[in-house]
């Protein structure tokens, strides 16, 4: 593995900024405030060292130009401080600049774990950088290194794999990819420590923060819940993708909402401070996730004093920023944080801002914005399409497709950019429909056919005629989710997907069955209805690289990233390790 040299533990420029500041302006550079809930005039008063956009947080209208603007906005106020400390813009652009209405959108990690491609993965977070830099961004809160043990979480297509080597190997080349593009993009490794570890059912509720967990059904049962591991079972399996991710170069760690044997990660400073910066030697700046300081206790001083004092560096206070601003100067003046955790974080932090040429050109590259979602980077979405997808069943020659066939696609997935996606996508929870330019797969399909008409699409899988037709095409999966709304205690497809494909199976000589979800699902009875069974993943918005695949103009080369079980009896991981019957299909199995 490449080693990167970590940043300079001293900088003649961040020195001398931190002997002329006041503590005003440190405890400002230390917030994050998200761009809905202050002003450009905000970002001069309070002297604020970072702004994001939360999922969903985009200007009006929605367009790359826009993204110019809004973010040169909060720039232009941050110059006009005493200091012209440039500030730093975050988001997360998890697969793509996902807020950015048309930019590409690529596969979800677990989606690009099944590629094994790390080159691949490296061009992804590189064509994402520059869309980033585009729009005046330079932070993305990117990549996930967890390593998934209970697909029942709603974050599972976050991770690469649930095999921790995978996701080291993965991590480390999109970081590189970010972080080498020629122009610095701040990659946040993320969520330390544990969070694909954590147990199904512990996830905590805060009766101050009334609200933040009312969701129906299996929602926040495991995210943000208790990873119960050993330490030699938590270094093995989920520190290992830290240690090569700062060798590779990292500067930025995003605190994890989970616990470790019940202590909350952001006030764990045995994990954060000793292990993290003393141990493992990282130079860079600990950021805490969305409101999540708010949970360490129901006295909002006492859990600023516990994150400042465990190793946090730069707090995401997306709404009460002057709260945060006036408790964290109170426990600096009342010597329950000292000047020198303070100094230490305003340098970590001051020190990735000059890594990333900040002082220099605090404006990116918005000459570029052209090039957001441009044809070049769409060819390079659909490549990742075919190197990911994975065709698990293929009974009697199904796959690849005729050309010449006439051919019946339905299923909600068929014609569904935003379901296609997935969560983190324009919205941050996803949604259904023409969210943003693509190609879904049945527009995919038409598009590589000389007769477009020879392909009929019904949503509910009912065609008029009632003859039996040669080839059926189900495109059936998951709802768009993401973070808690996602877990899910069953894994199993909608009713109306298990009828449509009910339906379909009726109609048609051969049926393929394709499957859209940002996990495996609990398959077992179905895919005995298929001729072909292929897992999409969340697929993006180029899926007609799915239907590159079906007529055989690419091959099928994708290796599951994730063991698919049998049953939710072999949920998670350690159940399906010590099942009798094994899992339906094992790691890194998939058919060429």
């Amino acid at each position: 593995m490449e080693h990167k040299p970590a940043i300079a533990s001293t900088s003649p420029t961040v020195e001398s900024l931190i002997n002329q500041m006041t503590l005003e302006e440190k405890v400002g550079q230390m917030t994050q405030v998200e761009k809905n809930s202050l002003t450009p005039n905000d970002v001069t008063t309070y002297f604020i060292g970072s702004v994001l956009s939360g999922g969903g947080g985009v200007p009006n209208p929605n367009t790359p130009e826009k993204w110019v603007q809004m973010v040169r906005s909060f720039q232009d106020a941050a110059l006009a401080t005493r200091l012209a400390i440039p500030l730093v813009y975050g988001v997360d652009a998890v697969h793509g600049h996902n807020n950015v209405k048309d930019a590409v959108i690529f596969p979800h990690n677990n989606a690009l774990g099944c590629t094994r491609d790390p080159e691949l993965v490296r061009e992804i977070a590189r064509i994402t950088a520059s869309e980033l830099l585009a729009t005046g961004v330079h932070w993305d809160f990117a990549p996930a290194v967890s390593v998934p043990q209970d697909i029942r979480w709603g974050r599972s297509y976050e991770g690469f794999s649930e095999d921790t080597g995978i996701v080291t190997e993965l991590a480390t080349a999109y970081i590189n990819g970010l972080q080498d593009s020629g122009n610095r993009v701040l990659g946040s490794v993320k969520h330390f420590l544990g969070d694909g570890g954590t147990r199904w059912g512990t996830t905590r509720t805060y009766d101050w923060l009334a609200g933040n967990f009312q969701a129906p059904g299996d929602s926040f049962k495991i995210d943000q819940g208790d990873n119960q591991d050993s330490e030699a079972d938590l270094r093995r399996v989920h520190l290992a993708p830290y240690r090569a991710a700062i060798d590779a170069g990292a500067i930025n760690i995003m605190v994890s909402f989970s616990s470790w044997q019940g202590l909350k990660m952001h006030a764990h400073k045995y994990l954060l401070t000793d292990v993290l910066k003393g141990e493992m030697g990282f130079q860079g700046f600990l950021v805490s996730d969305w409101m999540a300081v708010h949970q360490l206790d129901r006295d909002f001083y006492t859990a600023v004093v516990s994150a400042i004092n465990a190793g946090v560096d730069m707090v995401m206070v997306p709404f009460d920023f002057k709260s945060f601003i006036t408790t964290l100067m109170l426990a600096v003046h009342n010597g329950d944080v000292s000047m020198a955790r303070i100094d230490d974080a305003v340098r970590r932090i001051l020190q990735a801002k000059v890594w990333m040429g900040m002082f220099e050109n605090p404006f990116g590259l918005p000459e570029t914005v052209s090039s957001v979602g441009s044809e070049a980077h769409r060819e390079v979405a659909r490549k990742s399409v075919h190197k990911s997808v994975v065709l698990l069943r293929n009974e009697l020659g199904a796959l690849p497709l005729h050309k010449g066939a006439r051919i019946l696609v339905g299923g909600r997935g068929a014609d569904n950019i935003g379901m296609q996606c997935g969560g983190w996508t324009i919205d941050w929870q996803g949604s259904h429909g023409a969210i943003t330019r693509g190609k879904s797969i049945v527009t995919g399909m038409r598009e590589l056919v000389d007769d477009p008409s020879q392909i009929a699409h019904s949503v509910d899988g009912t065609f008029a005629g009632g003859m039996k037709i040669e080839i059926g095409v189900a495109v059936v999966g998951e709802t768009p989710y993401a973070e808690g709304l996602g877990d899910n205690g069953s894994l199993t497809l909608p009713q109306e997907d298990i009828d449509l494909i009910d339906r379909m199976r009726q109609q048609c000589e051969k049926l393929v069955v394709i499957l859209l979800s940002g996990r495996p699902l609990i398959v077992s009875d179905i895919i005995e209805k298929a001729d072909a069974f292929v897992a999409a993943w969340q697929p993006g918005s180029e899926a007609i690289g799915v239907a590159d695949l079906l007529f055989g103009d690419v091959p099928f080369s994708g290796k599951l990233s994730f063991s698919w079980p049998r049953s939710i009896e072999q949920v998670p991981l350690s159940a399906l390790k010590q099942h009798p019957d094994g899992p339906l299909f094992p790691l890194g199995f998939g058919l060429t």
